[in-house]
């Protein structure tokens, strides 16, 4: 999967591909492990590196496998303008497919949404790195359908940003049912009449 990499904040001077690597290790290690079995110091010895390598970059093991997940993650968020409402959905939905589909993601997401559950401290870097940059980067939908006359402008945008990922998340990794063309359809429709959607107005030339 081609995905585009963040540095971890404050870590302007620490090495691009060092921390890229490491990235690479927390996922596997996650990946094949689960959490509560990912530690730093195993990170550390497969990435051929110091603990204090990881102590420059992450404050604690939540920091780390949250932000080497959503720089996984985030990056896929960016949904393009399509000029409708309906366009943007789909799309949003496509991308949503694309990351669950992920080999390693597939495995990590509902390892890591179980213990959050259990794990405070867990459950708010998740937050933090993955939940609320997700959404911020899907807001533009939203805001592009207001300005065209699709959706009002006291839309429910917290519903609607559930609805862009949950139907989907809940199918393929909760019942493990195959996402096909068909339900994409049915539930872009069942979004946009549960959203209220509306014809864009037409511009005035």
């Amino acid at each position: 999967m081609t995905r585009t990499r963040r540095a971890p904040s404050g870590a302007a001077v620490l090495r691009v591909e060092l921390t890229d690597a490491i990235v690479e290790v927390v996922i596997d290690e996650l990946a094949e492990k689960g959490y509560a079995r990912t530690s730093m110091d195993g990170v550390a010895r497969r990435a051929e590196v110091g603990k204090s390598s990881l102590y420059r970059r992450w404050s604690s093991k939540q920091d780390m496998v949250a932000d080497a997940v959503s720089q996984l993650s985030v990056p896929l968020v960016d949904i393009p303008d399509s000029g409708s409402l309906r366009g943007d959905i789909e799309r949003a939905f496509e991308m949503v497919v694309q990351w669950l589909s992920d080999e390693r993601l597939g495995r990590i997401l509902p390892d890591l949404t179980a213990e959050a559950k259990r794990n405070p401290a867990l459950a708010k870097a998740l937050t933090e790195h993955l939940e609320e940059p997700r959404r911020a980067k899907a807001e533009p939908v939203l805001d592009r359908a207001i300005a065209r006359g699709e959706l009002p402008p006291d839309v429910d945008r917290e519903l609607a940003l559930d609805i862009f990922a949950a139907p989907i998340y809940w199918r393929y990794t909760v019942r493990r049912t195959e996402i096909t063309p068909e339900f994409l359809a049915t539930l872009t429709d069942s979004t946009l009449a549960f959203l209220g959607a509306r014809p864009a107005k037409k511009r005035r030339r």
